[in-house]
């Protein structure tokens, strides 16, 4: 009788990263497609203003930044799981079926909605981070790396699901996520969330080849009108436009060891239209 075999499937595959000083090297420069870290803006290289963060809630500010961006779902409910050493996990609930995140190219301004500095090649900023020591470190992102729900019990979590579910975080360091795959567009999951308006705003950040997103170190914040939420679990989105490569290469600036989280999840299945 003939056998068939299939091949594991590559969820996410990390690999030697490289230091970063913060306080060094406190700029990051898109040179050539490529982030690089610099103790000064060098020569020809524009500087950008990172993106400002959340007014307090209540403010005249804030009662005017109703997002146009993302596709928005009330939020019903939340539950929260006491605080680890790692971080804080929150499950929200949903008025709905199921969820669409809305697919959108990462222009300045898509980024910005969501709290996100683009940085495309020839520009650079000035890097914010409570941890001095962070790695720019190299991830291989496979196509099913989003059907995985780390939010599940011990016996699931590790396993494929059939679904994909919403898995968004913020956290008190930087991230600096590279487009540098030579192939395809990297996608970073994004979500805007209203607390005391119980909303949020989801989308599909498509990141063009050789261009970078910015997010600033976010700490809990009691008193914002908003979070600005990602989540990196869809990186190979991409793949599934129909060509053969099954994985997608990126760089991502992060702590290796450390960190505080804040985790936003929900079960429902989600839907994630492609750009063409």
């Amino acid at each position: 009788m003939p056998h068939t075999y299939f091949d594991p499937p590559l969820l996410i595959r990390d690999g030697m990263g490289t230091w970063v000083d913060t306080q060094t090297t406190p700029y990051v420069c898109n040179i050539d497609g490529m982030p690089t870290f610099k103790e000064k803006l060098p020569a020809g290289v524009k500087e950008l203003q990172p993106v400002a963060g959340s007014p307090v809630a209540g403010s005249p500010v804030a009662g005017t930044l109703e997002p146009s961006w993302g596709r928005g779902y009330q939020v019903s409910g939340t539950h929260s799981q006491p605080p680890t050493k790692f971080g804080e996990e929150t499950k929200l609930e949903f008025l709905a079926t199921e969820v669409v995140y809305e697919p959108l190219w990462a222009t300045r301004e898509a980024a910005a909605a969501f709290g996100i500095t683009l940085i495309e090649p020839g520009q650079g900023l000035r890097m914010q981070s409570p941890i001095r020591h962070l790695e720019n470190t190299p991830f291989e992102y496979g196509m099913f790396a989003g059907q995985q729900c780390p939010y599940l019990d011990e016996e699931h979590r590790n396993q494929l699901q059939p679904t994909v579910c919403t898995d968004l975080e913020h956290h008190d360091f930087p991230h600096v996520f590279s487009s540098v795959d030579p192939q395809l567009p990297l996608v970073i999951s994004v979500g805007r969330y209203w607390p005391q308006r119980a909303k949020i705003f989801l989308a599909d950040l498509w990141v063009p080849q050789a261009m970078a997103l910015y997010i600033p170190p976010r700490p809990k914040n009691p008193h914002a009108a908003y979070m600005d939420l990602h989540g990196n679990r869809n990186s190979a989105l991409a793949c599934w436009r129909g060509g053969t490569q099954r994985s997608v290469q990126t760089l991502t600036l992060l702590p290796k060891d450390s960190g505080y989280f804040y985790w936003f999840w929900n079960a429902l299945p989600t839907v994630h239209p492609l750009l063409k």
